[in-house]
């Protein structure tokens, strides 16, 4: 009504539009990627990887962190932990701005039809990150920000669609229950 015709009118006025989210979509050759389980939580040794050693990898896979672990690499000596596979080919795809709550739910949906026909990925992940200096984090709760201002959540979602879902907050932050 009126109120949404002055409100227009005051952002065209003031020169302020709507910026679209930026999409980058990467594909990863060769990737050495954890053995999970989706009913391991805590990894088996020799047979599956557990939650923090996924969290830690895919930190180190969005940070384009090389992976091979060599001497002579001054930036890392990280390495995909054991046991682990090689894809052949991964998709990494990154949307970066402000996305509602209800867009996230229907991408995570998408996620899960894939599965919907048969795939060889045995399992895919949906990362979720907040603004570090957004002033809420969770839910009405006040976002602390002291040093990081970490807010984010991660799905790992499996062929049968069991999921594991990770939380990490910042120092001043609580999780949502």
């Amino acid at each position: 009504g009126a109120e949404g015709s002055t409100l227009m009118s005051y952002f065209s006025k003031n020169q302020i539009q709507a910026l679209k989210p930026k999409i980058t979509f990467n594909t990863l050759r060769d990737l050495q990627c954890p053995v999970l389980e989706s009913n391991e939580l805590q990894g088996k040794p020799d047979e599956s990887c557990s939650t923090e050693e996924l969290f830690e990898w895919l930190g180190a896979v969005w940070n384009q962190v090389s992976l091979d672990n060599k001497s002579s690499s001054f930036l890392s000596t990280y390495c995909c932990p054991q046991p682990n596979t090689v894809v052949e080919k991964a998709f990494l795809c990154t949307i970066t701005g402000f996305i509602i709550p209800e867009k996230i739910i229907h991408l995570l949906e998408q996620l899960c039809s894939y599965f919907g026909e048969p795939k060889l990925a045995y399992w895919l992940t949906l990362t979720v990150h907040g603004f570090a200096d957004s002033p809420v984090s969770w839910r009405e709760s006040e976002h602390g920000f002291h040093k990081g201002g970490e807010n984010l959540y991660n799905f790992v979602i499996f062929r049968n669609l069991d999921y594991w879902l990770q939380m990490a907050v910042g120092t001043n932050d609580d999780c949502p229950p």
